[in-house]
C-alpha cells in the first residue's frame, strides 16, 4: 500500500535504532481532540531526539538537543493540531522500551502487535498544559494549517504524485 501510521514508522525507527545500538523506545504524545502520535526517540550525549513518521510536516524527525522528554514533546506542540485548527497535544508518556516486547515477535511479526499500543495508552501520562494554559490558546491560522498539511491526503492544492495516483 506504500502508507503506514505514525505506529507503524515509529517502531521501524526503533528497530532500526537498535540495530545500531540505541534502545528501542517509543514515546506516545496524546491529544485532546485529535488523534495520538507515536515516535520513537533516542539519546545522543545526554540529549534527547525522534525519529517519526507523519502526514503533517512539522510532527517528524527531531535533533538529538533537547534535555529533557518534555523539552521534546513541547517541540512538537506548535505544529500539534486537528483540521479544525484547535491546539491538541496535551500529555507524553515516559519511554516504553520495546525489548520487552521481544518475545511478540514485534520486529519481524507479518501481525499486528496491538499489544504495545495498548500498553502505550494504559501507561501514565504526564501533562504538558495547566487549564489555564489550556483555556488561553489560540486558534491556529490558516496559512499554518495548509503549510502542515502540504502532502497530506486533505491537502489539494497539488495533485497526487505520479506513483501515487490511480491507473
Amino acid at each position: 500500500k506504500r502508507t503506514a501510521h505514525c505506529l507503524e514508522g515509529a517502531t521501524f525507527a526503533a528497530a532500526a535504532l537498535r540495530a545500531l545500538g540505541f534502545p528501542p523506545l517509543l514515546l506516545d504524545l496524546e491529544a485532546d481532540n485529535d488523534t495520538d502520535h507515536v515516535i520513537a526517540v533516542f539519546k545522543v550525549r545526554e540529549h534527547w531526539g525522534a525519529i517519526a513518521k507523519s502526514n503533517f510536516t512539522g510532527c517528524r524527525y527531531r535533533e538529538p538537543v533537547y534535555r529533557t522528554l518534555r523539552e521534546l514533546a513541547l517541540s512538537y506542540f506548535h505544529i500539534y493540531f486537528n483540521l479544525r485548527g484547535e491546539r491538541t497535544l496535551r500529555r507524553y508518556s515516559r519511554p516504553v522500551n520495546l525489548t520487552q516486547f521481544d518475545d511478540y515477535e514485534w520486529m519481524t511479526s507479518k501481525e499486528n502487535i496491538w499489544v504495545v499500543p495498548n500498553h502505550l495508552c494504559d501507561i501514565p501520562h504526564r501533562p504538558l498544559l495547566g487549564p489555564a494554559q489550556i483555556k488561553a490558546l489560540t486558534r491556529v491560522d490558516a496559512r499554518t494549517i495548509q503549510g502542515e498539511i502540504t502532502g497530506h491526503r486533505r491537502d489539494r492544492s497539488k495533485p497526487a504524485p505520479r506513483i501515487f495516483r490511480k491507473r
